[in-house]
């Protein structure tokens, strides 16, 4: 007979010049980034207790992130979702910072040139935002077309990113 392990969840919530951010842990692993009004936030009580401790390193790197000294975040995750939005999450961290690609590329580098759309759908359901650089997709046209956090964010994440935008966001 073997135990069932049970998750333990804990959560902390950062200032960020995007506005606060729940970073959430499972057993200890980074789960989950979720901005303020975010789509696909998941419900609070989901997020167990709160206590910064598993948190120190994502903080640290974020911070760094947010001061422009980091360009690429070196964490464990543990994302939950099905193997083909792992995949796409896995090729979203493959975006260099400071540039972008669209949906359809994202599609033909899975191999599944057709699936623009379901990419999409993934890439809106990353449970890691920022750190998993979702902001980094754009339409084909160039236009910004969705992201979780809103438009607004997404446009200052990218401006800040390529260095057009201000040095220090303004917090929201």
């Amino acid at each position: 007979m073997t135990a069932t392990h049970l998750a333990t969840r804990r959560y902390t919530v950062v200032d960020s010049p995007y506005g606060p951010l729940t970073l959430v842990a499972t057993d200890g692993v980074l789960s989950g980034l979720y901005m303020t009004e975010q789509r696909h936030r998941p419900p609070e009580e989901t997020f167990g207790d709160p206590d910064p401790r598993p948190f120190a390193e994502t903080i640290g790197q974020l911070d760094a992130y947010f001061a422009g000294e980091l360009r690429e975040f070196d964490l464990p995750l543990h994302l939950d979702g099905t193997p083909f939005q792992r995949s796409v999450w896995e090729q979203l961290r493959q975006i260099p910072y400071g540039e972008t690609r669209s949906y359809g590329e994202l599609a033909e580098h899975l191999g599944k040139p057709g699936a623009s759309r379901a990419v999409g759908l993934a890439n809106g359901k990353n449970p890691v935002g920022i750190i998993v650089p979702c902001h980094r997709v754009i339409g084909a046209s160039g236009s910004l077309t969705g992201y979780g956090g809103g438009l607004d964010r997404k446009q200052r994440l990218l401006a800040f990113e390529n260095g057009t935008g201000e040095d220090t966001p303004a917090l929201f």
